[in-house]
């Protein structure tokens, strides 16, 4: 679209006018966007699309883009969202606040598509107009009717329809019974796409896989059908103040912020049964520490909070505690009894001041303070710290909530559209909230335990409400409470994230590479949209890739092992083992970690576990692409001496770093520049209470990425 008019009144309103100013960045994104909308062609299979990341400000985004395409032309925009009345909303409040100049004179009609008048006149139908219609049959419906039978005139004007939270619900398909079947909104898309005559599709959206990683075309019932790919990916810039999935995964503080609940846990907190707990023992039974760290660790992280806001002299907020582990209603129940008796009992030992009381605050108190002092903030003293927590429990500070329904949620929203926050403390327990992507102001504690039995990247992620702009003062008492085989998920989808992101970032017309292993054992490419994300390893540059969470097997089937694979290095390397990497045989790797893995029995009861394949064909798939396709490097160290737990005041159970980014991994990036390294850090075991491994030497492998590696996903196991 050549020469955009920015002086207009609707973008001229959001720019001069907005609570939290657009920057430069964001300016250039909202023109670069409405300019493409111009000049590609967006209907059919291929949408805009809108690129940003959780909570990260893709709303205020595009409201200035329909601000901006109102000044240009448009007179009409869609606005679909996610299939509730909460969600829908809250969506119609912000448009009412952000457009209020305009609805106040008269300028512009804004309806939920379901609370449209039957019949507009001819003066209503000159205004702009703006729709929300929530991704269902029964708004399609209606959203045709008006359209194409009610008020043709409709279709002949300029329409610019956003997918909010566009995912599969948008534009995938499913199988079923064997049958490929696309979803409701996608068939109602395609309708869409041919009523409007003048309409330009842009989709929004944080979790782009179910976009990008699709075929072409496919049949669906004998019909081609075309999901939708992007024409053109807008990326939605992100302040420096956002924090997202890297501060959860990759940060100095994922540490603290990552507290491991165990399986058992999780079962006693499913549903209620005695022989598990007893509710009267809530505050000392270990069925349900991660829980009672929770409570304490939220009031205790609050309440430091409320003492700093008094020290600098700033207002004091309220803050939020989510619990969602299920989505079953009776679950949801128990889980509100077992909290509420968690604060009555804990209520009950603050009136008296016990030991109990003292002791379970001063836990919380030493967990929080560490994150506190790491990131040099005031730290008020503990005493002060303990009255303000008795304070909050005996004066009822403490509010707790299930939320099991749309109702229930419409009932607890705030004119803002977010979740209304009625005392200094609030819990939460359900799962309605995190579904719908309602947002939840001040939440410091987020207790997790969801796991699907195949985790979509679009529904966890969404789950993630921890993520947004936050005042990191609030961050330092935040903690993040949910199993390893969760939290590893999360990690694998963040990683996929961010190198998807970075191939769209150095050019958005590159394509990230898909492959997986074949029954042959060759490495071929995957089709993209098999892919269960959270079953597949992302290799970019100096990846690291290597077992974490493990025990030895038995000493005299050890040994045998690391003495066979001893003498395969001694073998190529007669020298013996040192900080100087050699050239070792693909086909050497693969029995090295083939041996390996015999002496590796993986913790899979706590959550962990390592796909040995993904290794495997990671080497073959790197050295096809180095210059030779036949050797990789190998760095061979002994004489180790890592421990099998990471140490008190870790939350990480396991360690998980047998090297160190200054040595090894100043080697890895000073020889894997074409080629990948495995490391072999040969252990010695010992069985002392402080090393905690099974009495015999042991080999813990580690892969280096190749430097030159490009972006690819490799896919363990796909959906089919």
């Amino acid at each position: 679209m050549k020469g955009i008019h920015t002086t207009g009144e609707y973008y001229k309103h959001f720019i001069e006018k907005a609570e939290y100013p657009y920057t430069e960045e964001e300016r250039a994104c909202i023109k670069n966007t409405i300019s493409k909308l111009g000049d590609v062609e967006t209907l059919g299979s291929k949408p805009g699309m809108l690129l940003g990341k959780i909570q990260s400000g893709k709303t205020k985004t595009f409201l200035a883009i329909i601000g901006l395409a109102f000044d240009n032309d448009y007179d009409i925009a869609i606005i679909l969202t996610k299939g509730t009345k909460a969600l829908a909303k809250q969506t119609e409040q912000r448009i009412q606040r952000e457009f209020k100049p305009f609805h106040d004179r008269d300028e512009i009609l804004i309806y939920d598509i379901m609370n449209m008048p039957d019949k507009l006149g001819g003066w209503e139908l000159k205004k702009k107009i703006i729709l929300v219609v929530k991704k269902q049959k029964d708004n399609f419906d209606r959203l045709q009717n008006i359209f194409l039978k009610k008020h043709k005139i409709l279709s002949d004007k300029r329409a610019l329809i956003i997918d909010d939270e566009a995912d599969y619900a948008s534009v995938g398909y499913k199988k079923k019974g064997g049958e490929i079947d696309a979803n409701l909104t996608a068939h109602k898309l395609d309708d869409l796409r041919n009523s409007v005559r003048h309409a330009s599709f842009l989709q929004v959206t944080a979790t782009p896989y179910s976009l990008y990683l699709q075929p072409e075309s496919v049949e669906v019932k004998g019909i081609s059908f075309l999901p939708a790919r992007p024409a053109f990916t807008e990326l939605v810039p992100v302040n420096t103040a956002y924090i997202g999935s890297d501060y959860y995964f990759d940060s100095d503080y994922s540490d603290l912020l990552y507290i491991p609940l165990t399986a058992n846990e999780l079962t006693t907190l499913r549903k209620k049964d005695g022989r598990r707990l007893k509710i009267t023992d809530v505050l000392t039974s270990s069925a349900v520490q991660g829980l009672r760290d929770a409570f304490c660790n939220f009031l205790v992280g609050g309440c430091i909070r409320q003492l700093q806001a008094i020290y600098n002299n700033t207002l004091k907020s309220k803050f939020s505690l989510l619990v969602h582990t299920e989505v079953s209603k009776d679950t949801h129940l128990w889980q509100e009894e077992v909290v509420n008796a968690l604060c009555n009992a804990l209520n009950n030992e603050a009136k008296k001041n016990t030991d109990l009381f003292s002791s379970l605050i001063s836990r919380a108190y030493q967990e929080i303070k560490a994150s506190i002092e790491l990131s040099k903030f005031h730290l008020p003293t503990k005493e002060d710290v303990t009255q303000r927590v008795q304070e909050a429990l005996i004066d009822e500070e403490v509010l707790i909530s299930s939320i099991n329904s749309d109702k229930q949620v419409e009932a607890l929203l705030d004119d803002s559209g977010q979740l209304r926050l009625r005392t200094p403390f609030n819990i939460f327990i359900g799962g309605q909230i995190l579904d719908r992507g309602i947002t939840i102001g001040g939440l410091i504690g987020f207790f997790y335990g969801r796991a699907p039995k195949r985790f979509q990247q679009d529904t966890v992620l969404q789950h993630s409400r921890m993520y947004g702009y936050r005042p990191k003062e609030d961050l330092a008492v935040t903690r993040f409470y949910t199993a390893p085989t969760i939290y590893n998920a999360m990690k694998k989808m963040h990683e996929s994230d961010v190198a998807l992101r970075e191939a769209i970032e150095r050019n958005p017309q590159e394509s990230v590479r898909f492959i997986q292993g074949s029954s042959s054992g060759t490495i071929v490419p995957c089709s993209p949209n098999k892919i269960l994300l959270t079953e597949t390893t992302t290799l970019k540059p100096y990846k690291r890739i290597l077992p974490i969470g493990f025990q030895t097997d038995y000493k005299t089937r050890t040994n045998k092992i690391t003495e066979h694979i001893d003498k395969l290095l001694l073998d190529v390397c007669p020298s013996g083992a040192s900080s100087a990497p050699f050239k070792i045989t693909t086909s050497l790797a693969h029995t090295i970690l083939i041996e390996s893995a015999k002496a590796i029995i993986m913790e899979e009861e706590e959550g962990y576990k390592f796909d040995w394949d993904s290794m495997h064909a990671a080497i073959d798939y790197m050295a096809e692409q180095s210059s030779n396709p036949n050797e990789i490097w190998c760095l061979w160290l002994t004489n180790r001496n890592n421990a099998r737990l990471a140490g008190i005041g870790s939350h990480t159970r396991y360690v998980a770093t047998p090297d160190t980014a200054t040595t090894e991994g100043a080697i890895a990036k000073k020889y894997a520049k074409d080629s990948p390294m495995l490391m072999l850090f040969r252990q010695n075991g010992s069985d002392s209470k402080e090393k905690g491994w099974m009495g015999a030497p042991f080999y813990w492998p580690l892969l280096y990425a190749s430097g030159k590696v490009p972006t690819t996903i490799y896919a363990n196991r796909t959906s089919e």
